[in-house]
């Protein structure tokens, strides 16, 4: 499998086709202790099993990335979560936009199967990193999903970056505190929805840059297919 992505800087352009070697989940990385505390409230109430440690790591098939605008899933109880995601490249570490989409009903009783069972979309578009750390705790991260008769796209989730643990403590959770190996994803967390987790069959969201005056927005169409 291989990705085009296009990698954005002060220097330019470039497309550069990715193959994705590894891929890990990032969970409840809240710097705030409160904030994370009330978004396991939020599983609880779903029935989900809070994982054993915090931030928690799941790896999952580096198979299941897509840029694609439409996906597929068993059963009409999954949904999309907004994050930032990490990518190691070989010129160095990048960020960009990308939905944990996760079967709910299965996450009540496994969530790392639950994460595994859906495709990972992300943004086709690559910010580098060195460009946004001096002012990453001033990055938003929005999401919309779809409701209503007639259907229309309302806000779903909202958060700065300031809220999330910095990239750097994520990264030393996988490696030890190493460098993420070329080729590794690393999607960084995200946060309560406005509402309550629930599923749509779109979800929309961007990630946004206001000091250097740009956003990545992508989105996509989920298509469930009929349970057995």
């Amino acid at each position: 499998m291989i990705l085009s992505l296009r990698c954005l800087s002060r220097s330019g352009e470039v497309v550069v086709p990715f193959v994705p070697r590894a891929l890990v989940i990032a969970g409840l990385t809240g710097r705030d202790r409160v904030a994370v505390e009330h978004h396991v409230e939020e599983l609880r109430r779903l029935g989900v099993r809070p994982p054993p440690s915090i931030p928690a790591y799941f790896r999952n098939s580096a198979t299941l990335l897509t840029t694609a605008t439409e996906i597929e899933t068993l059963g009409a109880d999954s949904s999309g979560e907004v994050e930032f995601v990490l990518v190691s490249l070989p010129d160095g570490l990048w960020v960009g936009l990308g939905s944990d989409h996760t079967d709910r009903r299965v996450e009540s009783y496994a969530i790392d199967v639950a994460k595994q069972l859906c495709p990972k979309p992300m943004a086709p578009i690559l910010w580098r990193y060195d460009e946004v750390a001096p002012h990453w705790d001033r990055l938003v991260l929005r999401s919309w999903i779809e409701e209503g008769t007639p259907p229309r796209l309302v806000p779903y989730q909202e958060g700065v970056t300031a809220a999330i643990r910095r990239p750097e403590e994520l990264i030393a959770g996988v490696t030890g505190g190493a460098p993420l190996p070329v080729g590794t994803v690393l999607f960084g967390g995200t946060f309560a929805a406005h509402g309550g987790i629930r599923p749509s069959p779109r979800f929309e969201m961007e990630l946004e840059d206001p000091v250097l005056g740009r956003v990545i927005r992508h989105g996509y169409r989920v298509h469930t297919l009929p349970l057995a």
